[in-house]
């Protein structure tokens, strides 16, 4: 139940934390938001760890795994997705990344030995259904600049491919023994700190911060709260959630994203939530019920 409701809860950050890094992103653009957000996360991670003195011993084969799982999901896994947004678009990039779970599910069946019950496999078809429902609906009167091409499927592909690799190499951490949330998250993302903040130097595609925050000091909220709410406390409950529950069942909940944003834009940018949106997201919901109920 604990690995259940975090990963709704995971959900629920990550699906806030797209909307202030839109807006973050609109001003300083992605990859310096993409870097800054890793930056600010390490900073919060290791001040809790040292503020609540949290026993980060873990042992040699731990670090490798949660290491490797934040270069994986973090670094290879986002690199691809976010290049997906340039060649099919946002809508079926989020459509792509619902292939996550059932890709999870087939890893963790051959490096975890996990399995997940005829009724676990029917509840997770179904939640995935109700997201595509809300992702694949179009806008009427609107014209997609998008268009769906091999490569573009190809990278929204490695994208769900890395996020679930991440999860699998996360949970042989955790199975090798106890590890604290906070703990684990500082190590996935510092890890994707020393690999990708030296590439962006080299090429010089990092501006300075300090100058850049002072123009635009809203861009500095956006990105610290965002930062506070998504790779601080969003993967911290998704690491929890990938421990206390089976890998696929973990990820399929932490898909509901476009579900939890309906009535965040709605509320926030008072987009209208058709009759299809709610459709899908009753059926989700009703997937999930059946994901606790496995």
């Amino acid at each position: 139940m604990i690995g259940e409701l975090a990963g709704l809860l995971t959900a629920l950050l990550w699906s806030a934390t797209s909307l202030l890094f839109s807006e973050a992103a609109n001003r300083i653009g992605s990859l310096q938001l993409n870097i800054n957000r890793l930056i600010f996360a390490t900073l919060l991670l290791a001040s809790t760890i040292i503020l609540f003195k949290i026993d980060y011993r873990l042992s040699q084969n731990q670090f490798y795994y949660l290491g490797l799982s934040g270069i994986v999901g973090l670094v290879i896994g986002d690199s691809f997705l976010f290049k997906s947004y340039l060649y099919i678009g946002p809508r079926i990039a989020m459509l792509l990344m619902a292939l996550s779970p059932g890709m999870a599910s087939v890893l963790s069946y051959f490096f975890l030995g996990e399995i997940i019950s005829p009724l676990g496999i029917f509840g997770m078809f179904i939640t995935i259904f109700g997201i595509a429902l809300v992702v694949l609906e179009k806008k009427a009167g609107l014209v997609s600049k998008y268009k769906i091409t091999p490569y573009g499927l190809f990278l929204g592909i490695m994208g769900a491919l890395g996020q679930a690799a991440g999860l699998i190499l996360a949970k042989m951490a955790f199975n090798l023994g106890g590890i604290n949330g906070f703990v684990a998250t500082f190590i996935r993302i510092f890890s994707s700190v020393i690999i990708f903040f030296p590439i962006v130097l080299i090429f010089r595609k990092y501006k300075n911060p300090i100058q850049l925050y002072k123009k635009d000091l809203k861009a500095l909220g956006y990105t610290f709260a965002g930062s506070i709410v998504g790779p601080f406390l969003g993967i911290t409950f998704s690491l929890i959630a990938v421990s206390h529950t089976k890998v696929g069942i973990a990820s399929t909940l932490m898909s509901t994203m476009p579900i939890m944003m309906l009535p965040m834009m709605h509320y926030f940018y008072r987009e209208r939530i058709s009759v299809r949106g709610y459709i899908g997201a009753v059926t989700a919901v009703a997937g999930i019920a059946i994901l606790f109920l496995h």
